[in-house]
């Protein structure tokens, strides 16, 4: 089954705040294995406008450290899974650990 994973990005690794990254890194994987990576620079910031902007870009996971939860409720509302406390790592780490489920989640480094 072919995925669409989003992570966003701050100097080449994952971003601590979802919502003002630098840009995307959209990997599609199928069967664990990474197809194609591109690299997307969002829209400016507005509040609950990313998960619309990556369901069109057919995201069917994200993959945070921080996200604040009216992004969560969101994404859930486009039926695309949410991964939070991501480690500070490059975005296919972060998609290798993913599945050879080891993907580190902790404490969601976003309080709003």
């Amino acid at each position: 089954m072919k995925q669409v994973i989003a992570i966003p990005l701050e100097g080449g690794r994952i971003c601590q705040h979802f919502g003002h990254c630098q840009q995307f890194s959209i990997i599609e994987v199928e069967d664990g294995v990474i197809l194609k990576e591109s690299f997307v620079t969002p829209p400016p910031h507005q509040p609950g406008l990313l998960p619309a902007w990556l369901s069109e870009r057919g995201v069917t996971e994200v993959i945070a450290a921080g996200i604040g939860q009216k992004a969560i409720a969101l994404f859930q509302q486009q039926q695309i899974k949410v991964h939070i406390g991501a480690e500070y790592k490059n975005p296919r780490e972060l998609v290798s650990d993913h599945y050879r489920q080891s993907l580190v989640s902790g404490a969601n480094a976003c309080n709003h």
